[in-house]
């Protein structure tokens, strides 16, 4: 008679089963230990080192810096159960910070946090996991996971609110077969309650807020201090070809931004009020170093191409358009929109309803009843900035 499957799918008691955690020493990580440890599993806890750790102890709101070690390292012995932590931040700096950098100084919006899931944490430390003979690599990501037909399947997690299926569409078929999921099933609530409950040293810590290796939110002052270049004041243009100021680089700048643009308004249509209509950020070209300015509706765009796209679903997206479900942010909800590869291969997404604020270097996430089937990388779009 075969033997029943553990919590964690495997063939054997939970004692005989390592898992892996990878602990960014938050609440979500340190109570996927503690749920493991509990059922009994064979846990070994690993925290990555990301970047010089020097100088961030104390800051608050990031992950993998040196008080978030410190803090893994705790409830790993509050727990009673094998903790490494292991130097990637050399693999971080050319896979994520690097990446990261030139994403900004070519006019695009990256996402770092789906760079460092697709190399430094999917790959180089799930390498590390099967090293330490782990039967998979549990993380804290609120996402869940299941076997169909023998096909691993990625779901939005049961807390839409905290769902990270998003940022975790780059996850290849082979690294989802090893990757569990165990907070997929519980809302924040319930993770936050299971930390009191395990008395948990981190247990009030708060979520992470910010980009880790972003301090204080500054997106263009690392790109600064890693590419002192980077900076060179441009004019700000009007689509119509009208220069109407100057900008201090274009690293300052993200599709869509109204804020802070330093030029006023413009008056595209007289409103009833007679006041200007506000300007937007619609494009950046870093060739010619300008960002590119108009009104709100010159942000609408009804179709993206994608690279670098990573299918998870059954079939192949050459076998015909799909009708699916597409997020181009993680905050906003899904939308419908057909995707379709041409001959050459390259992948479009159209939407149903023209969406605002599409900017290069974002990802565009598939679903499809329920489940995710894949995304890509926005691709730089011609628009009508291009007569700018």
């Amino acid at each position: 008679m075969p033997q029943d499957l553990n919590s964690m799918g495997f063939a054997k008691a939970p004692e005989d089963t390592r898992i892996v955690v990878a602990m960014s020493g938050g609440v979500d990580s340190s109570v996927t230990a503690a749920l493991l440890k509990e059922q009994g599993y064979d846990v070994v806890g690993v925290t990555l080192q990301l970047y010089d750790h020097g100088q961030a102890v104390g800051r608050k709101g990031a992950c993998c810096a040196g008080q978030d070690i410190h803090d893994a390292r705790n409830v790993a012995a509050e727990l009673g159960f094998p903790h490494y932590v292991l130097d990637y931040e050399s693999r971080f700096r050319e896979s994520v910070i690097e990446d990261f950098v030139e994403s900004y100084i070519n006019g695009e919006t990256p996402i770092p946090c789906v760079r460092c899931n697709q190399t430094v944490k999917f790959r180089d430390l799930l390498g590390a996991a099967r090293d330490l003979g782990a039967e998979a690599l549990a993380t804290g990501h609120y996402v869940q996971r299941a076997v169909v037909d023998g096909r691993a399947r990625l779901a939005p997690a049961v807390d839409r609110s905290k769902d990270q299926s998003y940022f975790l569409f780059a996850t290849t078929q082979e690294q989802l077969g090893y990757l569990r999921f165990p907070l997929g099933g519980l809302t924040k609530a319930e993770t936050r309650a299971h930390a009191e409950r395990f008395a948990l040293p981190v247990a009030a810590k708060p979520d992470s807020q910010d980009i880790c290796f972003v301090p204080n939110g500054s997106y263009a002052a690392v790109v600064s201090k890693i590419r002192p270049d980077a900076a060179v004041p441009g004019d700000i243009v009007h689509l119509d070809g009208a220069v109407l100021g100057r900008h201090d680089g274009v690293v300052n700048y993200t599709i869509g931004q109204r804020r802070g643009l330093g030029v006023g308004g413009r008056r595209e249509a007289q409103g009833r009020d007679g006041e200007s209509e506000p300007l937007y950020v619609v494009r950046i070209d870093p060739g010619l170093n300008r960002v590119i300015v108009g009104p709100r509706a010159a942000l609408a765009v009804e179709e993206i191409t994608l690279n670098g796209v990573n299918w998870l679903g059954d079939g192949k997206l050459t076998e015909g358009p799909r009708d699916l479900m597409v997020k181009i942010r993680n905050t906003m909800a899904p939308v419908p929109a057909t995707v379709s590869a041409d001959a050459l291969g390259d992948v479009r997404v159209r939407f149903a309803t023209p969406e605002f604020g599409v900017s290069p270097g974002q990802a565009c996430v598939f679903y499809d009843g329920g489940h995710v089937l894949g995304g890509g990388w926005i691709a730089r779009q011609a628009d009508r900035a291009e007569a700018a």
